[in-house]
C-alpha cells in the first residue's frame, strides 16, 4: 500500500489542515441541518415487522446508532495513531497494515490475508462513499422542487429535476476538483450556518410546547421523559438502521491524513470532536426539540382507497335475485381522503420540518411561517452541498489510495498538478451520481433501495475497521483490552446487528420494504461481483506479468538501492549502466536557468520485477533516492512482454 501521496514535483499534497480543519470536514458529511429535514419523514413513516408504527422511537433509535458510532469512532482513532503515512487510503491502509503487522510481514502477497482483508473494507467503503453522494444528489433535486412549488406553486417535472441532478454533481464535483481548501472553506461556513439555524429552531420549539400559543390538547409526547424513552425493542432497532445514515462521516477525516499536519495527533481529534459536536450535541438536540413540539396541530391527509370506504356497505340484491357484494362499488368510487394529525401528519408531510417551521412562524413570530420555512430549506440545501462535497472528497481519496496501490484502475489515481485533488475519480464519481440522481428522482422505492446499500456498505466497513483495530493492536507492547478488544468488540456486534437488520426487516416487511431491499440485494450483490471479477482477473494478471524499471539515480546512491532491494527481497537480479543526461533544469544544479545544456555523469539501474511487486520496488527506490534536490532522478516502468534464461530454457516470469 502506497504510504505517500505524490505523483510529480509540482503536485505535491501539502499539510495544511490542522485538526479543526479535518473535523470541519468530518461535520460537514455529518450535517444534521440537512438530515433533520431529509430523514425526518423517514423516520416519522417507520413502522416495525407487524406494520405497527415505531416513530415513538425515533429520538431512542438515534442514542443506539450514536452509541454504536462512537464504539466505531474509537476503533478509527486508535489505527489513525499507529498508522499516520495512510494518506489517502485511510480504511483500506488500515486493513492490509494491521495484518502486515501482525504476522510480521514484509508485504501482502496476492493471495495474503493482509491484502483480502485491504479488499473487503475496498469494496464495503466504495459500496458507501460512492452511493452516498448520489443520494445527496436526488435529495437536492427534491429540495429544489419543494423550494420551487412553495415559493411559485409550480411542480417541477421528473426531466426537470434530473436537469438539477446534473447540474448540482457537476458543480459539487468542480469544488472537490479545485482542492481541499475550498471545500474546507465552504464546510466552515456551511456548518456555522446549520447550527445557528438549528439552535433557533430548537429554542422556537420549546417555546411553543411551553406556551402552547395554538392550545393544543393532545401531544405526540407526553412531555420530555416521552421523547427519549426506549418503548419498543422492535422499534428501536428499526430507527437505529434508519439513525446511521444521519451519522456517518465521522471517519472520513482520516481520509485527509496526508493533508493534515500531525495527523497522528490530528485525526484522531477530529474524528472524536466532528461526532460529539454533530451527534452528540446537534442531533440529540434537533430531534428532542422537534418532536416536543408535534401536536393535534400538525395536520394533513391521506388517501383513502375506495374500498375502505364501501367496505362496511352492507351486500345488494338485484331483482333478479343475484347478489352484488358492496366492494364491486369500488370501480366506480373515486378514492378519498382523510385528515392525520401528529406523527402520522409528519409521516404523511413530503416536509415536515417545513411544516414545524411555518406552525412556528405563524404562531410565534407574527405569521412570518412562510418566510421561517424558506429560510430554514435554503440553509438545508447548503448543508446538503456540504454533506455531498465531503463525502465525495472522502469516496475519491479512498479510490486514489487503492488505484495508487494499483488494486483498482489506474487512471483512478491520477492528482492534478495544480490542485492536487485526484481529478480523475472526482469527475468519474460524479457520472455515478448523476445516474444514481437520476434514478432516485423517478421512484421513492429505488432511492430508498439504493439507500439501504450504501447503509449497509456503511455497517460492513465499520465492522470490519473494528477487526482492524484488535488485529492491529493485539501483538503490540501498548495494547489495551479495553481499548483495543472490548470496545472494538462491541463495534462489531452492533454492527452485524446493523446488517442484520437492513436486511432481516425489510426483507419481511410490506411490498415496499421488500421491492426496497430487493434493490439493495442488486446493488450490493452486483457491485461485489464486479469488484472481485476485477480483482481476480488483474490479479491473474500481476502475478503472471512482468515490468522493467529502469532509474536514472545518482552515481552514489548505487550501493543504498541496491542493499536496499535485496533487503525487501523483491529483485534477483540488476543492470547498471552509466549513462549522460539532463532533465528539465537542463543540467543545472541551481535554480538559474543555463544557457548551454550541462550533461550530467548518472547511472541507469535496471531491474525486471513480477508486475505484482512493482509498486513497492518503486516505494523502495522513493524512499532511498529522494533527498528533496534536484538531480534526485526518475523512475521509469516498462512493458516487457517476455523474458528467457537461455541456459534453462525457462521463460516469462520464472525466468526472472
Amino acid at each position: 500500500m502506497a504510504t505517500k501521496q505524490v505523483s510529480s514535483e509540482e503536485s505535491v499534497v501539502s499539510r495544511t489542515l490542522d485538526w479543526k480543519g479535518a473535523a470541519t470536514n468530518a461535520m460537514a458529511l455529518i450535517a444534521p441541518g440537512a438530515f433533520l429535514w431529509i430523514t425526518y419523514q423517514l423516520q416519522a413513516a417507520a413502522t416495525t415487522p407487524d406494520g405497527a408504527s415505531c416513530a415513538n422511537d425515533m429520538w431512542a433509535g438515534i442514542l443506539v446508532a450514536l452509541t454504536l458510532a462512537f464504539l466505531t469512532a474509537f476503533s478509527y482513532a486508535e489505527l489513525a495513531k499507529i498508522y499516520p503515512e495512510a494518506g489517502f487510503a485511510s480504511c483500506v491502509y488500515f486493513a492490509e497494515k494491521a495484518f502486515i503487522d501482525d504476522q510480521k510481514i514484509k508485504r501482502a502477497g496476492p493471495t495474503s490475508i493482509a491484502r483480502i482483508a485491504k479488499l473487503i473494507t475496498g469494496w464495503a467503503a466504495h459500496l458507501f462513499y460512492w452511493v452516498y453522494p448520489g443520494v445527496m444528489v436526488a435529495f437536492m433535486a427534491t429540495m429544489i422542487g419543494y423550494i420551487v412549488n412553495a415559493i411559485w406553486g409550480i411542480t417541477l417535472t421528473v426531466m426537470w429535476q434530473m436537469v438539477i441532478v446534473f447540474v448540482f454533481a457537476v458543480c459539487v464535483g468542480y469544488i472537490g476538483y479545485k482542492g481541499v481548501q475550498g471545500s474546507t472553506k465552504l464546510n466552515f461556513w456551511g456548518n456555522i450556518i446549520q447550527w445557528v439555524t438549528l439552535i433557533i429552531f430548537g429554542v422556537l420549539a420549546i417555546t411553543y410546547r411551553v406556551v402552547n400559543p395554538e392550545h393544543a390538547a393532545t401531544w405526540s409526547f407526553s412531555g420530555p421523559v416521552d421523547v427519549v424513552a426506549f418503548h419498543s425493542i422492535k422499534g428501536v432497532l428499526v430507527q437505529s438502521t434508519i439513525a446511521i445514515l444521519i451519522l456517518v462521516g465521522f471517519e472520513s477525516s482520516t481520509a485527509l491524513g496526508a493533508e493534515t499536519k500531525q495527523p497522528e495527533k490530528n485525526i484522531p481529534k477530529a474524528i472524536i470532536i466532528a461526532l460529539v459536536v454533530q451527534g452528540l450535541m446537534a442531533y440529540l438536540y434537533e430531534y428532542f426539540c422537534a418532536n416536543l413540539m408535534v401536536s393535534e396541530k400538525l395536520a394533513g391527509t391521506v388517501p383513502v382507497p375506495a374500498v375502505a370506504a364501501v367496505a362496511a356497505s352492507p351486500a345488494s340484491v338485484t331483482a333478479a335475485g343475484v347478489t352484488i357484494p358492496a366492494v364491486a362499488a369500488v370501480a366506480a368510487a373515486p378514492a378519498t381522503t382523510k385528515v392525520v394529525t401528529g406523527l402520522d401528519a409528519m409521516a404523511a408531510s413530503s416536509a415536515p420540518i417545513g411544516d414545524m417551521a411555518v406552525a412556528l412562524g405563524n404562531s410565534l413570530l407574527g405569521h412570518a411561517g412562510f418566510i421561517l420555512m424558506i429560510t430554514m430549506s435554503l440553509t438545508v440545501a447548503l448543508a446538503v452541498v456540504c454533506t455531498t462535497l465531503a463525502c465525495m472528497n472522502t469516496a475519491v481519496r479512498v479510490t486514489f489510495g487503492m488505484a495508487e496501490d494499483r488494486e483498482l484502475p489506474h487512471f483512478l489515481g491520477f492528482l492534478h498538478r495544480k490542485y492536487a485533488s485526484p481529478h480523475t475519480a472526482i469527475w468519474a464519481l460524479v457520472a455515478v451520481s448523476i445516474v444514481i440522481g437520476c434514478i432516485g428522482v423517478q421512484s421513492v422505492r429505488g432511492l430508498m433501495g439504493i439507500t439501504l446499500a450504501s447503509n449497509f456498505g456503511t455497517f460492513v466497513l465499520y465492522g470490519a475497521v473494528c477487526i482492524w483495530t484488535f488485529i492491529g493492536f493485539r501483538k503490540r507492547k501498548d495494547f489495551n483490552a479495553f481499548k483495543h478488544f472490548l470496545i472494538p468488540m462491541l463495534g462489531l456486534i452492533m454492527n452485524v446487528v446493523m446488517c442484520w437488520g437492513v436486511i432481516y426487516l425489510y426483507t419481511i416487511g410490506n411490498d415496499d420494504a421488500k421491492a426496497e431491499a430487493n434493490i439493495f440485494f442488486y446493488i450490493a450483490g452486483g457491485f461485489a461481483i464486479v469488484y472481485f471479477l476485477y480483482i481476480i482477473a488483474t490479479s491473474v494478471l500481476k502475478s503472471h506479468g512482468m515490468k522493467m524499471i529502469s532509474a536514472i539515480i545518482r552515481p552514489d546512491s548505487l550501493d543504498n538501492l541496491a542493499d536496499a532491494l535485496n533487503k525487501e527481497e523483491l529483485v534477483k537480479g540488476m543492470t547498471v549502466s552509466e549513462v549522460k543526461g539532463f532533465g528539465r533544469t537542463l543540467g543545472s544544479k541551481t535554480d538559474d536557468v543555463p544557457t548551454k545544456v550541462k550533461f550530467l555523469d548518472k547511472v541507469r539501474v535496471d531491474v525486471v520485477v513480477n508486475e505484482w511487486d512493482v509498486p513497492h520496488v518503486i516505494e523502495v527506490m522513493k524512499d532511498v533516492l529522494q533527498t528533496g534536490n534536484k538531480g534526485d532522478g526518475k523512475i521509469f516502468v516498462l512493458e516487457t512482454s517476455e523474458a528467457v534464461r537461455v541456459r534453462t530454457g525457462e521463460s516469462g516470469i520464472s525466468a526472472v
